[in-house]
């Protein structure tokens, strides 16, 4: 029996050993072939990486040892019609610290401090912050750049830039604009062209170690920026200062709030003068008018006047043309048929439409008067009588095909639309006072483009600033274009127009408008601000020579003058000043 159980304990054990070396050399085998395996995988994902992927991680390791720096780009210049350069680039520089390079840290904490003004707590703070590079400040001027390199500071990076310059400072600082610490442009010509004004940017690439420390045996590598193009614009700044003055002039005297003047050629809508005081400094876009106490505003006041400040009432605010919109009445009238200029009309004072009793502004009345003569005296019965006798419908209908319901898409940004009744809710009342001018608002540039249409023959066209873009030697890459709509009215129509508006200049109430040697048609205007019986008037006037074939076209608008409120007293003098001056000037220049 104990034989028995010998044997099998040694046949077990047998078994169990032949099992294990068994299930060993199949660990061993499997642990061979896994590692083989990964070692194949290593060895397949190595040569991928560094055969097909060599050039990503040669470009990730370049990256690790380079450092960049921005070069900005020179800015595209504006230039106005005679080719002034009125927006300009002045060199600047920024000031930059690499910590890793900095040496000496008191002393550039001292130096930057010193010559740039700025609180020690301000500058220690960035030369102590780690980064690849902290920009210190930008704008510098040239000269103290230069003075700053001077010292020879380890870590501190001197890069020349550009700022923008405008050598006229205030002049047409609504239609210019400004651009930002970023040299992109903010408002005006300067954001609405910033494609091609903008340039593209260069860098300059510098090799350090490990540590952040630039090699000095590798040099640096430097992309060029590329400059933008110049814009060439139609307008001349000879009439901008003249019209300017004349806004001062008129503002100072009457002592109005605001005076908008515009000049443009009413045959291609090329603006020759766009001006609306008060202005501002364009290189000090951000400072307020002198007397505006600045320390009681919160952020949100201060951005509030800047924006005031900024804006262009030229094209962002409407108003109630008044009397000058008579124009618009009297040409849909004549292209109509329900009116001519031989007939006959009796004022006496006022009109009645449905209940209400419309005065005139005559409140004796003129009388029997012919509709020549009616507009002339700017009758308000004579227009409200026109405007009835079209009707809402055909009265929408070309207020629709003069183009005042859209936008006249003049190059500047935050153009207004024309705010009018809905053509459901124009009833008898609205239809009278819209046809002389009320009850509804429109934007100088929308009236100054409407009339333009009317008096060139019925083309609709887009008024506007650019003319083309060139390189810096002259060279013209782009010439812009416009659309224009033909036909908004007959050329009887505007030849009618252009006649009867010359004899409200000659002899009737836009007399003060007339300029010796010259033929000029014209209309005033005196409307009443929101709310009504508020004493504060608009005072306006519209005007264009040689009457018999339209090349200029001014329209003055004063906001409540003073005293004498009436756009023939107030208006229209600044308009002849205007002409008086100019005409020779646009006629030695061959402005058509």
């Amino acid at each position: 029996m104990k034989r028995v159980i010998n044997y099998n304990n040694t046949c077990s054990m047998r078994f169990f050993m032949e099992n294990s070396k068994t299930f060993h050399r199949k660990k061993i085998v499997t642990i061979f072939f896994g590692s083989l395996a990964i070692l194949l995988f290593l060895a397949g994902r190595l040569g991928y990486l560094m055969i097909f992927q060599s050039d990503y991680y040669t470009e990730k390791a370049d990256e690790l040892h380079e450092r960049e720096r921005s070069i900005k780009a020179a800015r595209g210049r504006i230039l106005d019609a005679n080719g002034t350069v009125i927006a300009d680039n002045k060199t600047v520089c920024t000031i930059s610290v690499i910590h890793n390079q900095i040496k000496d840290p008191d002393k550039v904490v001292e130096v930057l401090s010193k010559e740039l003004e700025l609180s020690e707590d301000f500058v220690r703070k960035r030369v102590e912050k780690y980064s690849s590079i902290e920009r210190i400040k930008s704008n510098v001027g040239k000269e103290k750049g230069d003075a700053i390199r001077a010292y020879n500071l380890d870590g501190v990076k001197v890069d020349e830039d550009y700022k923008r310059y405008y050598p006229y400072d205030t002049l047409a600082s609504k239609v210019l604009g400004f651009t930002g610490g970023d040299n992109q442009g903010i408002i005006g010509l300067e954001v609405k062209y910033e494609e091609y004004l903008k340039g593209q940017e260069g860098m300059i690439l510098t090799v350090t170690d490990a540590r952040g420390v630039e090699i000095d045996a590798a040099g640096e590598e430097r992309v060029e920026s590329v400059p933008g193009n110049d814009l060439y614009i139609s307008l001349d700044m000879n009439i901008q200062s003249y019209a300017t003055q004349l806004a001062k002039q008129v503002m100072e005297t009457k002592e109005a709030e605001r005076v908008s003047i515009l000049v443009m050629n009413p045959q291609n809508g090329e603006i020759m003068a766009m001006v609306d005081v008060p202005e501002f400094d364009l290189n000090n876009p951000y400072t307020l008018p002198e007397g505006t106490d600045t320390e009681s505003l919160t952020e949100e006041q201060k951005q509030e006047k800047l924006n005031q400040m900024w804006r262009n009432g030229c094209i962002n605010d409407t108003y109630e043309p008044g009397s000058t919109f008579k124009i618009i009445t009297a040409a849909a009238g004549l292209e109509e048929g329900v009116v001519t200029p031989e007939d006959r009309f009796s004022c006496p004072g006022f009109i009645m439409v449905e209940d209400r009793r419309i005065r005139c502004h005559k409140t004796v009345g003129h009388g029997s008067q012919n509709f020549i003569e009616a507009t002339m005296n700017s009758c308000n019965p004579v227009f409200i009588t026109v405007g009835l006798r079209l009707g809402v419908e055909k009265y929408y209908h070309y207020f629709t095909q003069f183009g005042l319901k859209n936008k006249t898409g003049v190059d500047l940004p935050g153009e207004a639309g024309t705010i009018m009744h809905k053509m459901e809710d124009m009833k008898a009342v609205e239809l009278a006072t819209v046809s002389f001018g009320q009850s509804f608002q429109i934007t100088p540039i929308q009236l100054a483009t409407t009339v333009s249409s009317i008096i060139n023959g019925g083309t609709r066209v887009t008024p506007h600033f650019a003319v083309m873009t060139a390189d810096r030697e002259g060279t013209e890459i782009k010439r812009f274009s416009y659309p224009a709509s033909e036909h908004i009215v007959s050329e009887e129509t505007s030849a009618t127009m252009r006649m009867i508006l010359e004899q409200v200049v000659e002899s009737g109430s836009g007399k003060n408008g007339y300029v010796e040697g010259a033929r000029v048609g014209g209309k005033t205007a005196t409307s009443q601000t929101l709310p009504r019986g508020s004493g504060r008037y608009i005072a306006s006037f519209l005007g264009f020579a040689p009457a018999d074939d339209p090349q200029v076209l001014a329209l003055a608008i004063v906001h409540t003058p003073q005293g004498t409120y009436y756009g023939s007293q107030v208006a229209a003098p600044v308009v002849r000043q205007l002409f008086e001056n100019i005409l020779p000037y646009l006629e030695k220049m061959d402005y058509n």
